[in-house]
């Protein structure tokens, strides 16, 4: 049978979907890229936010269209799955099979039972699954995929570049976020595991290593009884053939002295921060449950300035939680203005079910949201312009990663750049390399700056 495959939500998640694909490999079914031609489909559903929840279910019904044709199955998995498992089954009867993320232990299992046609099989077999406690009440237990199913994990990202994800789930227990009710506690992997499966990409053509978890910076605290995200760097740095290396998502309070000196002297790590920061007031922030102050904040960006001159950094920021008033918001906006980040990303709280800010008193009202969304993001819109135009006259080494559609351009990225997330460098295209130049380094000089994006040349040999 053909097997196709939708991917939404975060990188975390399509690591997931990544090794589903490999065991639908292993088990010689052919993988294909278009609907049209799948006999089984497979959704990896986002339920994180409203907006995800509502692009999940759309592409849910957009996907079961393709049952009136040649597909014969309908799995849908993951986190939307695991917060709405009886909800969905009730609203989707085209589904032929949900499997929720705290059921992946026995994912091969599930999926061979429906394509022998035992659908009533599988539904006993996962009846105690599907019973489990409310996640509105109680925190799953989720199992972290085997290292068998890392290393036989198919990449669909750039083949130049691979995620690499080091640890499950989430402990901070933030009141906004449902994220520990989806994927439950922290949980690390065994620093060889990740050795090994960091090995396996770059023996693969992997020249960018991208370690994620819901928060980098406390891996290894539950597994070693300390944090050790320095110590997994410095040895994945190691491995030959790597060029650059970064790590996302790291909580203000868990970036130690230790990881500084590791990015400011290791050349192989990006000197970049994605540091989550939400907000600035320290009201909200304790209303948020957030383990930091105002002031350690502002004390932390300007230690890493100081310690790594060149960084870069990047934050996100939530507007509209409950009982944020105007004079919190101005707080917040005054303190983009001055903290200049090289990145940031807003968006505007969800109220989500069985978070404590769910019921929360005095929510914010959409429209009052949507206006202090569109505020922040027109101040950090200039700040990113004045941000770019410090690089205008640098050179950089670039990844080559695409050519435009025209051919007068090479799009890549720097150093200082994450895939899909943050702007990418056009490159004039001066040299007749086409395609063949794709996922390889050049060295350019930035000489224009365009929105949030870079335009290079390259410097002749």
């Amino acid at each position: 049978m053909n097997v196709g495959f939708v991917s939404l939500g975060c990188s975390k998640n399509l690591i997931d979907t990544e090794a589903t694909i490999g065991l639908f490999k292993k088990h010689n079914f052919k993988i294909v890229n278009s609907p049209e031609n799948a006999d089984i489909l497979v959704i990896n559903t986002c339920g994180f936010i409203e907006s995800a929840k509502e692009e999940a279910i759309n592409t849910i019904l957009e996907m079961a269209e393709y049952k009136k044709q040649k597909c014969k199955y309908l799995i849908v998995m993951g986190c939307l799955v695991q917060r709405y498992y009886e909800e969905l089954k009730k609203a989707l009867p085209e589904v032929d099979l949900f499997i929720k993320i705290d059921q992946y232990g026995d994912l091969w299992k599930i999926i061979s039972g429906l394509e022998n046609n035992a659908k009533e099989a599988i539904e006993s077999d996962t009846k105690v699954a599907a019973q489990n406690k409310s996640y509105k009440s109680k925190i799953p237990k989720i199992p972290m995929l085997t290292q068998e199913e890392f290393m036989n994990r198919v990449v669909t990202t750039n083949k130049n570049y691979a995620y690499l994800k080091i640890a499950e789930g989430c402990s901070n227990m933030c009141t906004y976020c449902a994220i520990p009710y989806i994927r439950g506690l922290y949980v690390s992997r065994k620093m060889e595991d990740i050795l090994e499966e960091a090995k396996m990409l770059v023996d693969n053509g992997a020249k960018e290593i991208i370690l994620i978890a819901q928060d980098t910076s406390k891996y290894g605290i539950d597994l070693y009884g300390k944090p050790l995200l320095p110590e997994l760097l410095q040895k994945i740095s190691q491995i030959k053939g790597i060029k650059w290396i970064r790590f996302l998502y790291s909580y203000p309070e868990g970036i130690s002295d230790s990881l500084l000196a590791e990015v400011k002297n290791n050349p192989k790590i990006a000197k970049y921060f994605d540091i989550p920061i939400q907000h600035i007031s320290d009201r909200i922030l304790k209303k948020m449950n957030r383990k930091i102050t105002k002031n350690e904040i502002i004390g932390l960006m300007k230690k890493i300035r100081n310690q790594i001159p060149d960084v870069v950094l990047r934050t996100t920021l939530m507007v509209g939680f409950p009982g944020e008033t105007e004079e919190d918001f101005s707080e917040l906006l005054e303190f983009v203005k001055q903290a200049k980040f090289d990145k940031l990303g807003a968006f505007m709280y969800s109220k989500e079910d069985g978070t404590p800010a769910a019921s929360m008193p005095n929510q914010v009202h959409g429209n009052t949201k949507k206006s202090r969304y569109n505020r922040v993001m027109r101040v950090q819109q200039e700040i990113s312009r004045e941000n770019l135009k410090k690089r205008l006259g640098k050179i950089f080494d670039v990844i080559i990663e695409d050519i435009s559609f025209d051919g007068k351009y090479y799009i890549g990225r720097t150093i200082e750049s994450v895939p899909d997330i943050d702007g990418v460098v056009y490159i004039k295209n001066n040299a007749d390399g086409g395609k063949a130049r794709v996922n390889t380094f050049t060295k350019c000089k930035i000489v224009g700056i365009e929105d949030y994006d870079l335009i290079a040349e390259e410097i002749k040999k």
